[in-house]
């Protein structure tokens, strides 16, 4: 073997690697294990436990510490249908935005056109803008776009003579920056919300954004937090002199109605992170000295000594602004900051403020507001501003809709600023106020959402509304402050048009399912390989469990979110592990059959089954690629766990087991890799596949026109991810009858409502389109009160919502567009790949026609057997996830076939053969690899089927169901397909040598 000490050598980097990047998985489940214990159930007591863990280190590696924030950034997470949430997709309105940007023209063409695209874009993939300037043009009017878009506040923008295509990259840009926008702001409402672990994303190419929130139960509050309208605001600012005097006072106030024992109250399990700090100044008397002392800034640290905190609860938690003077002794820090928290005491120090007889002491117009983020040096610390208000509605000097554009530049230094125009009145109003700024040598404080973003201090007065924002910025601080600066200007509304949410009970019985389903799928294929493969069977049983290893590292390393489709992925990638092993061990045991020793037998089994091997597993990755690229939410997860599957089963199958077999020849140890009665199985196979291939076309032929007849006639049942409306996940405390619950639904919704079984007898899944078209909050509790009004029909029986799903029709079109691409382009890619591997078009057209077939079939089934199964045979995202593993799959056998095809023509003589016996035989002496690969991957389905949980029982039957198919199409229809497509003559010359293969 090759290269055996560089395989050790990356076998041990990698294993260290995975094993780093599980850690963080095992101590942040100790501290929550930790904080379960010590609330016992109480979750606001388990959520106070972990808030206060966040900024305690829990995880020392010597040169690298973590704290319990850091740590959980890194560990691998569960996705909402393990862990149960609430999973958002919010929708940017860019029809807002337009008439937004054209100040609402009255113009009937172009509201007419503006209306016309909204309504297209629900059922074609493309974007409200192109939709909007197509439609404007069809309507034959006069007016040129630019008229209504050359205004005031985008003069510097767009110009009454501009053309419609600069029209509509103008509108393009703005979209984007619209989105981007909104983005921002939602990150930040998230990150105030307080969830765990959210994972906020744009979907490239579309004015969506996807928010998956992980153990939120208080659904109503998110859906208000996530669809305001974002408002910006400048306001005056009071002096750190003026408010200290306030909060000292309050301080007072608090230790004479609270008794506080500790700076930070926590269970004793936990560090204390407000750390007694040596009292240098000897007494009480000075309460600035013994606030700020020892420190070098009002950042340093936050510790004071327990007896002080005890008399002086609020600074106990909130450090004043102070900085150390020349003298050595602490002074208050000039400008609006106050004062500075751990991020975990923020909540505390906001309860200490809404107290009644604290908010009694704060005047009307002074207002405490946070920064949006911790500064760069105090990563675990937030600051508190002091922001003036005026007015009777104590409102903000100027608000952000005066700016018409902000960007990220450099200054004359080459710092990091941000530029900002603004129109006509925006400018008067702000040489006013920063004149006053000025004069008062106050800060204006940037505020979005109620959050500081920025306040930067006044040097004089700015009279033509052009300003330049500077600070101790980053080019990533300019470019978001820029974008929040915008958010005034582009006022966009983001709405809900798909939502999932997972009760925690659905989530546990998830896990449970999925831990059961990867347990008992690997104990049963390591059984059927040492059953069948003998000693060698320890060997890939072996480079089996390093496979999981190395891929759930992976996974976590990529910090990967483990949903209950990524489980299916990696209780299938145990079935593929073994698919390489097979395919050398059948080699090595061809060759022991030719005479060779065992040494040899295993050196020409590892090179001879390569080729086979690679472009096998290619095609495979290459389906989970397409999938990955078209798939959202769960599918993202199956595709990149299958794709990093592939990978570690290539290198495990391939380089482990073959080091095992090295180490076991070294020690003379007996190698088998078979029994008695395994040894000939399939051996002297000798079908006449090409002979009996025309019974076996009209087989094929009958099964899709009966598929073709049933998908025509009867058609499908189409999940609400494809169809769109809302889903609901119902448990009863008693079996239920499906007709009675229908029928309550129907008359209650007075439309049709799907109602099927949802894994026992009690439990259902209800599908309604009643208000499909309304996304609205108002719609969402109408169909849940009516909803609730028809399931309490059941009489004696309580009910119970265990989840629920909603999804709008254009982003339905959308995802079914998206799948219908998928598909095509797999089976393309597919077909490109095979004619480049064996340079023949009749090669790619075989491989073609089996997987279409498979396809068909597939789909016919699940036409056919919807309703008479007992359980979801629903067409949606997860379905098509497994017709193309399936195809994946079939092309997987077909290869291996192909690969013996090129192998068996490259022999000396092979041409003076007839071709059909050729491909006779390659058939014949892969049969017992095809049978045997396809059986390692079946049984682990049966075992996703049967213990994987309801919720991907139609995926696992899917894959399963196309599995049987694929292996029939690849024996029966693929290579005789290529025989008959090649009309009986050889299709390969002598000139084309074999594959080069790579010797482990």
């Amino acid at each position: 073997m090759q290269s055996k000490g560089l395989i050790k050598f990356l076998v041990i980097v990698v294993s260290i690697a995975c094993l780093y990047s599980l850690s963080f998985t095992f101590v942040t489940r100790k501290v929550e294990r930790d904080a379960a214990d010590y609330a016992k159930g109480d979750m606001a007591k388990e959520k106070a436990y972990l808030d206060s863990m966040a900024g305690e280190e829990i995880y020392n590696l010597g040169l690298a510490k973590f704290t319990y924030r850091e740590a959980k950034a890194h560990e691998l997470a569960l996705g909402l249908d393990l862990k149960g949430g609430m999973n958002v997709t919010m929708e940017i309105s860019l029809d807002e935005l337009i008439l937004n940007l054209a100040n609402n023209p009255k113009d009937e063409k172009f509201n007419t056109a503006l209306e016309t695209a909204v309504e297209k874009s629900k059922s074609v993939n493309k974007s409200v803008v192109e939709l909007f300037v197509e439609e404007y043009k069809a309507t034959g009017a006069s007016i040129p776009l630019a008229n209504f878009f050359a205004t005031k506040d985008n003069s510097a923008l767009i110009k009454s003579n501009s053309s419609d295509n600069e029209v509509r990259t103008f509108l393009n840009r703005e979209s984007e920056n619209a989105i981007q926008n909104s983005y921002k702001v939602l990150r930040t409402r998230i990150d105030k919300f307080g969830v765990a672990s959210p994972n906020i994303q744009i979907q490239q190419g579309t004015n969506r954004i996807l928010i998956e929130l992980p153990g939120v139960n208080d659904e109503a509050r998110v859906r208000k937090l996530l669809q305001g309208s974002a408002k910006l605001e400048f306001f005056s600012t009071h002096d750190n002199f003026q408010v200290y005097p306030l909060l000292e006072n309050i301080n007072g106030i608090l230790a004479s109605t609270i008794k506080t024992t500790t700076p930070a109250a926590k269970p004793a399990a936990t560090a204390d992170s407000t750390k007694a700090a040596a009292d240098t100044t000897g007494s009480d008397d000075n309460l600035l000295a013994n606030l700020g002392a020892g420190k070098k800034d009002s950042t340093d640290s936050t510790g004071i000594s327990p007896d002080l905190a005890a008399s002086n609860p609020l600074f106990a938690i909130l450090n004043p602004a102070t900085y150390t003077g020349e003298n050595g002794q602490p002074s208050l820090m000039p400008g609006p900051m106050v004062g500075i928290a751990n991020l975990k005491d923020t909540a505390r120090v906001n309860a200490y403020l809404s107290r009644p007889e604290v908010k009694a002491t704060i005047p009307g117009n002074l207002k405490l507001l946070w920064a949006v983020k911790p500064e760069p040096k105090t990563p675990n610390f937030l600051s508190l501003y002091a922001i003036k208000t005026t007015g009777v509605e104590s409102g903000a000097v100027m608000s952000g809709d005066v700016i018409t554009d902000a960007t990220d530049n450099f200054d004359q230094q080459n710092r990091p600023v941000v530029s900002m125009q603004m129109n006509t009145e925006g400018a008067r109003q702000w040489r006013k106020v920063t004149a006053q700024a000025a004069q008062n040598r106050e800060a204006i404080a940037i505020v979005l959402d109620g959050v500081v973003y920025s306040a930067p201090s006044v040097n004089e007065e700015i009279p033509n509304g052009s300003s330049q924002i500077s600070g101790s910025f980053t080019i990533e601080d300019t470019k978001d402050l820029a974008n929040v600066l915008k958010a005034g200007r582009l006022p966009a509304t983001a709405k809900i048009v798909e939502e999932a949410i997972v009760g925690p009970s659905l989530g546990q019985a998830a896990i449970d399912a999925g831990v059961n389903s990867a347990v008992i799928g690997i104990v049963v294929v390591m059984i059927f390989m040492i059953a069948y493969y003998n000693r060698a069977g320890i060997a890939a049983n072996i480079a089996v469990l390093f496979n999981v290893f190395f891929l759930m590292g992976i996974l976590a390393s990529l910090n990967a979110v483990l949903t209950l489709p990524g489980i299916a992925g990696i209780v299938l990638t145990m079935g593929t592990a073994v698919d390489a092993n097979v395919l050398i061990y059948e080699r090595i045991r061809e060759e022991l059959r030719s005479g060779k020793s065992i040494r040899q037998a295993i050196a020409d089994g590892y090179k001879h089954a390569m080729p086979s091997i690679l472009d096998s597993q290619i095609t495979t990755f290459l389906v989970g690629l397409v999938l990955f690229f078209f798939g959202s939410g769960p599918i993202l997860g199956f595709a990149t766990t299958l794709m990093i599957g592939i990978i570690t089963s290539l290198f495990t199958s391939i380089f482990i087991s073959r080091l095992i077999f090295e180490y076991m020849l070294k020690k003379d140890m007996k190698i088998s890799v078979s029994y008695p009665w395994s040894a000939k199985t399939l051996q002297n196979a000798n079908f006449q596949f090409i002979k009996k291939r025309k019974i076996f076309y009209v087989v094929s032929i009958i099964a899709v026109v009966i598929s073709l007849g049933s998908i025509l006639t009867k058609g499908f049942s189409l999940g609400v991810d494809f169809k769109g409306g809302r889903t609901y996940t119902v448990r009863y405390d008693q079996p239920v009858n499906l007709e009675e619950v229908r029928k309550n639904l129907d008359e209650t919704f007075a439309s049709t409502t799907e109602v099927k079984t949802f894994g026992s007898e009690n439990q259902v899944r209800v599908t309604t389109t009643y208000h499909i078209e309304e996304t609205s909050d108002e719609a969402d509790r109408e169909v849940l009160s009516k909803l609730n009004e028809g399931l309490s029909k059941i009489s004696g029986s309580k009910h119970e919502i265990l989840s629920s799903q909603k999804v709008g029709p254009s982003i339905a079109t959308d995802i079914k567009d998206r799948a219908v691409w998928s598909a095509i382009f797999s089976i393309l890619i597919i077909a490109g790949y095979i004619l480049v591997r064996f340079q023949k078009w009749q090669y790619s057209a075989g491989a073609a026609v089996a997987t279409i077939h498979d396809g068909v079939i597939l789909l016919g089934l699940f036409s056919l057997l919807d309703g008479i199964v007992p359980f979801s045979l629903d067409i949606d995202q997860h379905f098509v996830a497994a017709i193309l593993t399936v195809l994946g799959y079939s092309v997987n056998d077909t290869v291996v076939v192909f690969d013996r095809i090129r192998e068996d023509l490259a022999k000396p003589g092979a041409h003076s053969k007839n071709f059909g016996d050729v491909i006779n035989h390659a058939i014949n002496t892969t049969l017992s690899r095809t049978i045997i690969t396809s059986l390692t991957i079946i049984f682990v389905l049966v075992v996703l089927f049967i213990f994987g949980g309801e919720v991907i029982r139609g995926f696992s039957f899917a894959i399963l169901i196309g599995i049987v198919v694929g292996t029939y199409s690849s024996i029966i229809l693929a290579a005789p397909a290529v025989y008959d497509l090649g009309k009986g003559k050889h299709i390969t010359d002598e000139k084309i040598p074999a594959a080069k293969v790579i010797t482990p």
